[in-house]
């Protein structure tokens, strides 16, 4: 029998191949690392060091990890990892791979970083204190994570899933089933706690809001002016913009008349009414808010 297998590989061809390793870690994904590593630090701060130091809860699995710490003393790092460890195996079914793997990244880290700063507390007379900077402090660390396509497991896998399947905007997503953990948090802590951590993750939620969909919100312009051809040009010589001409009617006057529509940086706002004033007092321009805009005819 060894014989054989001896005369099977002598027929071999073991042929030396030169392995050519092409790395993939591109100058972004560097970038992506660092913030969800300084996301998940911020994040373990502002749940030891001012929510727990505060006696006040959570929301999702961090949330449920802190009523096991209240109620028997066990690690909220040590809870952390193993909760969301299991929601991880749903969130492989239904979330991309590649936010998958930073999000398996984010759950080490916060529990290692949870670990490593249980001790970090800020003890204040005043707990509104750590009701607002616990919250900014979750808010801010959470948001940087979202934003590079990563989550921080739990009920944040829930919220993407209802983004992704319902387009409904994750931060309020995410707010509906804290406030069910927070419910929970009843049976640990007191009516006035709960209430105030309430607060806190309604401050989290707008921080987290104002991280993931930027510092430099959009905003969308109606305009109605006789002279449209004239505002067009305008727009797109001083403002450097698109403009999109729509067909309407008035319903008083039976008139047909062209319509601007023109999405800009909110910082353009003001310099785009002195220039509409200019070329046209009489022009109707409503301004739109504008969460997100995607296409390449944005630029």
């Amino acid at each position: 029998m060894i014989v054989k297998i001896r005369e099977r590989l002598k027929r071999i061809d073991f042929e030396k191949r030169r392995v050519s390793f092409d790395p993939r870690i591109t100058q972004q994904t560097l970038i992506n690392i660092a913030t969800v590593i300084i996301g998940s630090f911020i994040f373990a701060i502002g749940v030891n060091s001012f929510m727990i130091a505060g006696n006040l809860g959570e929301g999702g699995v961090t949330g449920l990890a802190i009523i096991l710490y209240y109620a028997f003393d066990i690690s909220p790092a040590l809870s952390n990892l193993v909760l969301n460890s299991i929601l991880l195996a749903v969130g492989f079914k239904y979330l991309s791979k590649r936010s998958m793997y930073y999000t398996i990244v984010v759950v080490i880290l916060t529990s290692f970083f949870l670990w490593g700063t249980e001790t970090w507390h800020v003890q204040s007379d005043e707990i509104l204190v750590n009701t607002v900077f616990g919250g900014m402090f979750v808010g801010l660390g959470i948001g940087l994570i979202i934003r590079i396509g990563a989550t921080t497991a739990g009920t944040t896998i829930l919220a993407r899933l209802v983004n992704k399947y319902m387009d409904i905007n994750v931060s309020y997503a995410l707010l509906f089933f804290d406030l069910v953990v927070i419910t929970i948090g009843l049976t640990v802590m007191t009516l006035e706690q709960v209430l105030l951590t309430v607060i806190a993750l309604y401050i989290a939620t707008k921080v987290m809001d104002f991280i993931i969909e930027g510092m430099n919100p959009k905003k969308a312009i109606t305009i109605i002016s006789d002279h449209p051809e004239r505002l067009g040009k305008m727009i797109n010589s001083e403002i450097r913009r698109g403009v999109t001409i729509m067909n309407g009617r008035g319903f008083y006057t039976q008139e047909d008349k062209d319509i601007l529509y023109v999405v800009i940086n909110k910082n353009q706002l003001t310099r785009l009414k002195r220039l509409i004033k200019r070329y046209d007092e009489d022009a109707f321009v409503v301004v739109h808010d504008v969460n997100s805009v995607l296409g390449n005819y944005f630029i």
